[in-house]
């Protein structure tokens, strides 16, 4: 096979342009702009790394070409984009203590003690991924059981969905944290029968740890990203929304992007308007680094989430009949946050899971779109749980609903416990915000679930788990077909960050973002596609994962 004369590293650092190429001998499968599957057997690709067009099967390479890479038959798709991921937390996640494979609270400790024996040089134990109904615990875990397996050193794992932290007393101890303690606003200290502190922080109150918690260095920020970079790319990602970068995950990425280290795409989403405002001025930045890096968004929260009780809801929970949720910011200043960086041109992206909170939001929406009539593109991350008579306003003001399938699959038993059969008809309705002129933006919420694409693909067509429950499907009336789910994992997610004109296809003049894979994606079924496997994945016009030797040595990793 003949590759490049220039790496990755090279091409970013000097913008040198390539000459023309042909990826050829392959199995081409990708959408057209209607959304319809088309099948080709080459992509021509330009200096600039672009496509020139499909080639079809059959026709005859050209004759002069700088390069040609054969492809032995193999299928080759346009690459997926996950609109709704938290870039740093995926790598943090992945070097720190992870639990998410935990399947009960016993096997969750001794894991925390196993790392605790073999880390012993870490001042803070940090991690997460636990989850109490995974565990079937029916409760929050406490700090005493924390103590049990980590002992004297203090300990701190955020929940699975990132709305909730568990301390151990050594944590709360170094926080300052007693029975005087007040919950910050938008956040709650569970609290044991005694009315001390629990251990477990919901929402905004896990920031009661944040001056005492050990920050990441420089190096640590780094290597987080590498290996972050690395997980997405051998999942088939491409490109990524980021939401909620804060400065020092922009300057990581801007460090990447200067040595020639980024390779993934970026879109990213500042944490708040004072963020956003810090590392763009007013408004968004230019695409940098050949289209691998924009802040063209702010994501704002509504609400928490439904595992940990912080959703905001109409009415309260099912089983929790004293709770209805956690509300993160009031009317008044929602509107005034949008009005200001809506008049810099920034996007918003607002996260928005009970049905009080969606409510909300959608209010706030209703009332600037009268002022701001150009394209918006006004994102709602999650809508999970909406009124039914709530959901037809998605379609209004150009909407977008960026929404994560695996929630659905995963979140089913939990969910119907929370809501009760009488809020089900809102949540998770996808084939009803297509229906009612609303428009999907497909994702995973890594690391609150993995990054694999083709796992959330084949979720958002079947509504069943990998071992096929419900059968039939769970709420089947919102499923979406194959090829929509596809589209809202491409075309919808770039178009969701305004960025359709530059990646997102393999069309005419888009970036030559594409996958080589281990079978054919509409061919099979949902089993066989949650089983796809990335042989190779390709950004711009250059094998972006796995780097050869050379690329890696030229990268300065």
């Amino acid at each position: 096979m003949i590759r490049h004369a220039l790496t990755v590293a090279a091409l970013l650092l000097a913008g040198t342009a390539q000459a023309d190429g042909l990826v050829d001998n392959i199995n081409g499968v990708a959408l057209d702009s209607q959304g319809k599957v088309v099948r080709f057997g080459g992509i021509l690709i330009d200096r600039e790394g672009k496509v020139v067009r499909l080639v079809p099967k059959g026709e005859k390479a050209p004759k002069k070409l700088d390069w040609r890479s054969d492809m032995g038959g193999k299928t080759v798709m346009p690459g997926m984009i996950d609109a709704h991921g938290h870039v740093m937390s995926l790598g943090y996640r992945a070097l720190e203590l992870d639990l998410s494979n935990t399947k009960s609270l016993a096997d969750a400790q001794a894991a925390i003690q196993s790392y605790a024996r073999g880390n012993g040089n870490r001042q803070w134990i940090l991690g997460g991924g636990w989850n109490q109904e995974a565990w079937g615990l029916g409760r929050f875990p406490t700090a005493a059981e924390l103590d049990a397996a980590a002992g004297d050193k203090p300990v701190l794992l955020e929940r699975a969905d990132g709305h909730a932290v568990w301390a151990n007393s050594a944590a709360m101890k170094a926080a300052g944290i007693t029975a005087k303690t007040a919950a910050p606003a938008g956040g709650r200290i569970e609290l044991l029968p005694n009315g001390q502190p629990s251990g477990v922080f919901v929402d905004n109150a896990a920031s009661l740890f944040d001056a005492a918690k050990p920050r990441p260095s420089p190096r640590e920020r780094n290597a987080a990203f590498l290996k972050a970079q690395d997980m997405l790319l051998s999942n088939g990602i491409t490109a990524t929304a980021d939401m909620g970068t804060s400065v020092d995950d922009w300057l990581v990425f801007r460090r990447m992007g200067d040595i020639g280290q980024l390779r993934v795409r970026i879109m990213s989403y500042g944490a708040g308007l004072e963020t956003a405002l810090t590392v763009a001025g007013a408004g968004p930045t230019p695409w940098l680094y050949g289209d691998r890096l924009r802040m063209g968004g702010i994501k704002l929260y509504a609400d928490g989430a439904l595992g940990s009780r912080g959703a905001w809801l109409k009415a309260p929970y099912a089983d929790a009949p004293q709770q209805s949720g956690l509300s993160f910011i009031n009317d008044t200043t929602l509107l005034n946050l949008l009005s200001r960086g809506t008049m810099d041109g920034f996007q918003f992206a607002i996260h928005a899971i009970g049905d009080r909170a969606n409510r909300q939001v959608l209010d706030a929406i209703d009332e600037l779109a009268a002022s701001y009539k150009d394209d918006r593109r006004w994102r709602i991350e999650h809508a999970q749980v909406l009124d039914p008579a709530d959901l037809p306003r998605l379609g209004r003001n150009g909407i977008i609903a960026s929404m994560q399938p695996v929630h659905a699959t995963g979140d089913r038993t939990m969910a119907e416990a929370r809501l009760g059969p009488a809020r089900l008809t809102g949540a998770y309705a996808w084939a009803t915000v297509l229906r009612d002129g609303g428009r999907l933006a497909f994702g995973s919420d890594y690391p609150v679930e993995h990054p694999n694409p083709f796992i959330g693909w084949a979720a958002a067509f079947t509504r069943e788990d990998a071992n096929g429950q419900p059968p039939g499907g769970w709420r089947p009336e919102e499923k979406v077909t194959r090829e929509q789910a596809w589209k809202a994992f491409t075309q919808d997610a770039a178009f969701a960050g305004f960025a359709e004109q530059r990646f997102g296809s393999l069309l005419p003049g888009q970036k030559a973002d594409f996958l080589v894979v281990d079978r054919d994606p509409v061919a099979g079924s949902a089993a066989d596609l949650r089983a796809t496997k990335v042989i190779e994945t390709w950004v711009g016009g250059y094998k972006a994962w796995p780097l050869d030797e050379k690329a890696k040595a030229a990268a300065g990793r």
